[in-house]
């Protein structure tokens, strides 16, 4: 297929859903559930549906981290919502979660149900509740969130810009490319800038800021998304680098990347998480 050379935006906007390429399928401009189907909810207090893209490992990462630390509050269930399939549009998911994006939290251990959207909300919600992972002092959680929220405001510019253009559309755009590469680079610059004389986002202390930051750069680093690594010249972040490394290295986020997750490597997926003894248990027969 050419590249367009010009465009000229009608003056009223229509959906064309054959024009979204991959997810064309899902993607939509209206709100609300599209069918009808309840969600399982398990014996544990936490219940996660969710799947295992950055925003869901981001949570998975944070529960099994408190669960090491011995916080069995902290338990929870994991149930895989196949985005693929628009289970995300299901009216059970949609009391959840009225955006219709994973991750969506239900915290049953509260006198009724409390429901949590928004990845970020959820680690800043778990990180309160087990007092854990966010500074004490005032200084130090002012620059926890806002790493926080920065990660939360940049990384659509990674996904869904440099990795729809670059992964995803049904046509290669140079300028849109361009445009979200050289975004990226930048962003990938202030992170390789600040952990030069730090171990951690906030210093020592690893939080809830590295949980949230490292699912989609860190993973961009190590090659885990979109494979651009080599196309980005990922290599010169050296500080950057080394903090993905010491973070890939924790084996709750090993176990972390693993839940919900339902592409790549067998040995990689647990499509369910129930229990912690089923990361022992998987087969591939269940995959």
């Amino acid at each position: 297929m050419a590249e367009p050379t010009s465009y000229t935006p009608p003056k009223v906007w229509t959906w064309d859903a054959e024009s979204g390429g991959r997810w064309a399928s899902i993607n939509r401009p209206i709100a609300g559930s599209n069918h009808e189907k309840a969600l399982p909810v398990g014996q544990h207090p936490i219940q996660l549906y969710s799947l295992g893209t950055p925003n869901g490992v981001k949570v998975t990462v944070m529960l099994e981290e408190l669960l090491a630390l011995g916080k069995s509050g902290a338990e929870y269930d994991a149930v895989l919502i196949d985005i693929g399939e628009g289970e995300q549009f299901g009216s059970g998911f949609v009391e959840v979660n009225p955006n219709s994006k994973i991750p969506a939290m239900l915290d049953q251990s509260t006198e009724s149900p409390t429901r949590i959207f928004e990845s970020g909300a959820m680690l800043l919600y778990l990180a309160e509740k087990f007092g854990k992972f966010l500074p004490s002092d005032q200084p130090g959680r002012a620059e926890c969130l806002s790493w926080l929220f920065w990660q939360m405001g940049s990384a659509p510019y990674l996904g869904g810009g440099f990795g729809h253009f670059y992964s995803y559309a049904p046509v290669k755009i140079e300028y849109c490319i361009d445009r979200y590469a050289m975004e990226v680079k930048r962003q990938l610059d202030v992170l390789d800038r600040h952990l030069a004389d730090k171990q951690y986002m906030c210093g020592d202390e690893y939080t809830i800021a590295d949980i949230a930051i490292w699912p989609w750069y860190g993973l961009l680093m190590l090659n885990g998304i979109y494979k651009a690594s080599e196309f980005l010249s990922t290599d010169s972040y050296t500080h950057l680098n080394r903090w993905a490394r010491e973070i890939d290295a924790r084996p709750a986020v090993q176990r972390g990347q693993m839940v919900n997750r339902n592409w790549g490597e067998p040995e990689g997926q647990l499509h369910e998480r129930h229990d912690a003894s089923d990361f022992d248990t998987r087969t591939q027969d269940k995959i």
